[in-house]
């Protein structure tokens, strides 16, 4: 697309706009979290949609005009039962941690006990770190995984829940590699009589494309982001038991939010209607093996995956042995035309802004159309990057070289 109303009314944005389509297009992204939705994703995401209040829900708005926002809402809505066989779900929320909040304030009161995975171990902000806002109005207690294995004990999670007595258990993570037993989770829960939730915003697009057991048949309440493997727009979903949708409803609107952002349940409706088709099955298939065969690749150049492996789309590379840490592995790398985030690693010696490791994710590469052959060719770079990190010309050479391979596995792009 040409943004030319866009180019001739603000120059500025435009530049701005055509040199992230350049990064974009020329660069290996790697971050997990990350991916490149389609052109009717991205369509529906600009569209006229933006324009419109919708405060409330279908049949039960609080202004007029509705009647075509209620269809895409209830047809978001659809879409998402289908994918993840769920009793109710609500797709308003903006996005994952909102979504979180909005699943504490209905179903659990400031100072309750909720147990959930600590941060540095794989958890997320939300699940209880003390800057975040659940850490500061729920009384969190952590579960953390063994020293030696990288794997989350479900013994030493029971122990913890019969000694700690929950309101509320959180399986659920943004940096582990490893699937989770969602239904021991629900065993431990109910001995202790705890709601279960579960947040499974990395791994929703493997659910949907049925390579990664959902935890919706057994779990009281789940949360996703709509992006990450998911492949849609930046936001959120929650969906629960019917006897939990009046108090989940409440708790996004008028609880945590107003209207909703119709353009982006348009481009959700969307996304979930991509995920619906068979071929996102093997997308979702292809994510994996190429995770699996980068982590195979970078172990055999000399590095540590936490847990030796990874089960789904994601790993954190321990850097200590190559005398590393996280931030200038991720500076060094996107010299080189890779991108990544810094990763705290399990019992972590250094601080969260300078942690020991790197979080690396196969998502959008997967995205473009690359296969087992090309991390290996990526993890063979990664190598290559950090070796010489102070060499700025052999980085420029890397760069030169993911550009040329990038070249042959184009974005989508409107």
């Amino acid at each position: 697309m040409e943004y030319k109303i866009l180019k001739d009314q603000d120059k500025e944005v435009y530049g701005a706009l055509e040199s992230e389509i350049e990064r974009q297009h020329d660069g290996i992204e790697l971050i997990a979290s990350e991916n490149y939705v389609s052109v009717s994703v991205q369509e529906a995401l600009g569209s006229i949609f933006t324009n419109k209040y919708s405060e409330g829900y279908p049949g039960k708005r609080y202004y007029a005009g509705n009647e075509y926002v209620d269809e895409i809402e209830t047809l978001a809505i659809e879409r998402a039962k289908k994918i993840f066989r769920a009793e109710h779900v609500n797709v308003q929320p903006l996005s994952g941690s909102p979504a979180n909040a909005a699943v504490y304030f209905a179903l659990v009161k400031p100072g309750d006990k909720i147990l959930g995975l600590k941060l540095d171990h794989g958890g997320h902000l939300s699940h209880g770190h003390p800057v975040n806002f659940s850490g500061m109005l729920y009384n969190f207690v952590q579960y953390t995984v063994n020293k030696e294995t990288g794997r989350i004990d479900m013994e030493e999670v029971r122990e913890i829940a019969l000694r700690e007595r929950p309101k509320m258990i959180l399986a659920g993570f943004s940096a582990y590699s490893r699937n989770m037993d969602w239904k021991r989770f629900k065993e431990i829960a109910d001995e202790v009589g705890a709601i279960t939730f579960a947040d499974i915003a990395h791994i929703a697009g493997l659910i949907a494309g049925k390579q990664i057991e959902s935890p919706v048949p057994y779990f009281d309440v789940v949360t996703t982001t709509t992006h990450k493997t998911l492949r849609g727009p930046r936001g959120a979903i929650i969906m629960c038991k019917e006897k939990f949708a009046q108090a989940i409803d409440k708790a996004v609107f008028p609880g945590m939010q107003g209207g909703p952002h119709d353009n982006n349940t348009a481009a959700k409706a969307v996304a979930f209607g991509e995920a619906l088709k068979p071929e996102f099955e093997e997308y979702a298939k292809q994510i994996i093996m190429n995770a699996g065969a980068m982590a195979e690749e970078l172990i055999r150049l000399g590095f540590k995956i936490i847990s030796d492996g990874t089960d789904n789309h994601l790993m954190v590379v321990d850097l200590t042995n190559h005398g590393l840490v996280g931030k200038e592995a991720e500076i060094a790398l996107d010299k080189a035309g890779i991108s990544t985030s810094r990763s705290t690693i399990p019992y972590d010696p250094n601080p969260p802004m300078n942690p020991s490791g790197i979080r690396l994710g196969t998502p959008a590469v997967t995205t473009r159309g690359m296969k087992e052959e090309e991390m290996k060719k990526i993890a063979y770079w990664i190598s290559e990057a950090l070796k010489n990190k102070d060499n700025d010309n052999k980085l420029e050479t890397i760069r030169q070289e993911v550009k040329e391979l990038c070249g042959k596995f184009p974005i989508p792009s409107v």
